[in-house]
């Protein structure tokens, strides 16, 4: 297993050598608690500015600014155009835009793209906001969106909604006013799924990464990891797997994991006597990193 975190993923590209030499599992650290300030301010600004109500608990950044930053700075250079399908928050624009990549985030729902903008303008300077923008396409239409860029999409970038495709997850108290929970109509089935990955593969320029984030949940007693059945789709478009990352979402203290409770967690506290599992933390999200191959040959495609 190889640990790193780098200091300046700028610093590091990905290239069809070096895909070659990258190790199956890999572990980054990509803690966000460093942003926890600059996050409410940017909510506290979105607000004032129009936008709706906050993201619930469950849409609050899949891919994290530092997991972002990690796939951005290790796939891409500067200049380079970055995609993202199933869109929940500004992440990854903000990232991009950071780094000096342009950015296009997929978001068909106008009430999350309208949050999306507000969080935007309320981070980025001016210079920074020329770099990124919106489609009002589904992730299945990804080809069809991004037209004009067809075949020079340096990352593609996601993270399906986490739970089993063509499901419904149930809602919580709380969801009513989130803009991601009412896009979630627009995002998943399993025909869907598969279209984003074949919509992906059209986007991406010979020597391209695809990136996939998951996370596994209990569900009805039994463990559910979507990873395997996305690698099975995309190895049978083309797609070379090239590497499987543990992002950690949790700082790390000595030998131990610091897990934060936030309000809705320290409201799940129960008696220590208690038999009743105890709530559930997310530690870590998978990653899962395709590359198109250079002669451009993909199943079904050629």
């Amino acid at each position: 297993m190889n640990h790193t975190s780098p200091n300046s993923p700028t610093g590091r590209n990905i290239g069809p050598d070096a895909l070659r030499r990258m190790v199956p599992l890999t572990v980054w650290l990509c803690s966000d608690t460093t942003e926890i300030t600059t996050d409410t301010a940017t909510r506290k600004n979105a607000q004032a500015t129009g936008s709706t109500a906050g993201l619930c608990q469950r849409h609050q950044q899949p891919i994290g600014r530092e997991l972002a930053r990690h796939l951005i700075g290790t796939c891409t250079r500067e200049g380079d155009l970055i995609v993202e399908g199933f869109t929940t928050g500004q992440t990854t624009l903000v990232a991009a835009a950071g780094l000096d990549r342009r950015g296009i985030a997929l978001v068909p729902h106008f009430p999350l793209a309208q949050h999306i903008g507000a969080c935007l303008r309320a981070t980025l300077p001016e210079e920074q906001l020329t770099r990124v923008a919106m489609r009002p396409v589904r992730p299945d239409q990804m080809a069809r969106g991004l037209a004009d860029h067809l075949g020079d999409v340096a990352l593609v970038t996601a993270a399906p909604p986490p739970y089993e495709t063509g499901g419904r997850p149930a809602r919580q108290a709380g969801q009513r006013n989130c803009p991601a929970c009412r896009a979630d109509l627009w995002t998943l089935t399993s025909e869907q799924l598969a279209l984003f990955l074949a919509s992906a593969w059209k986007a991406l320029r010979p020597g391209g990464v695809l990136a996939i984030t998951t996370t596994a949940r209990q569900q009805a007693g039994r463990l559910i990891d979507p990873a395997p059945r996305i690698i099975r789709l995309a190895q049978g478009l083309g797609f070379r797997y090239a590497q499987h990352i543990i992002a950690l979402r949790v700082p790390i203290d000595g030998d131990a994991l610091v897990v934060q409770a936030g309000p809705s967690d320290l409201a799940q506290l129960r008696d220590i006597r208690s038999r009743a599992l105890p709530p559930p933390v997310s530690v870590h999200a998978d990653v899962t990193l395709f590359s198109k191959p250079q002669n451009q040959r993909a199943g079904g495609t050629r």
